[in-house]
């Protein structure tokens, strides 16, 4: 980001680049089993709707450190063909955000309500607490 505000210029590129970590944050957040998919089968592994179901935890379709490896990789093909001035397309750079803006949100939209609709979230809120027996108070020495 640093470079293409520097040289002003390569904003295709920087585009490309957003669109391409879109892509992977939608694969981190989609579950490797498309519920959508199984709805009309009953064969095979489904999320749990009820309360009394089996918990089955929710398995990524990307992992998180193909995630992290690709989007660096992006990043590093990004940097190299700022070096290339074939990839300085000149274009007005403000429509470009404007539209990632407008397809980010539209995309997050689609993206939740399917969380929303088949009942998965893809992140953990912490450590589960679990209660043990009422502590009397009494120690014995020994």
């Amino acid at each position: 980001m640093i470079r293409v505000y520097l040289l002003q210029g390569w904003y295709i590129v920087t585009y490309a680049l957003g669109i391409y970590h879109l892509n992977l944050f939608i694969a981190f957040l989609s579950p490797k089993v498309d519920p959508s998919l199984m709805e009309d089968s009953d064969d095979g592994p489904s999320l749990p709707t009820k309360q009394n179901e089996e918990f089955r935890p929710f398995i990524r379709r990307l992992p998180e450190f193909k995630f992290w490896h690709s989007a660096t990789k992006g990043i590093l093909v990004a940097m190299v063909c700022t070096f290339f001035e074939a990839f300085n397309v000149p274009v007005f750079w403000p429509i470009l955000v404007m539209y990632f803006i407008m397809l980010f949100c539209i995309t997050m939209k689609r993206q939740i309500k399917h969380m929303v609709k088949y009942r998965y979230i893809p992140f953990t809120h912490g450590k589960r607490k679990y209660k043990g027996k009422e502590d009397m108070g009494k120690t014995f020495a020994s």
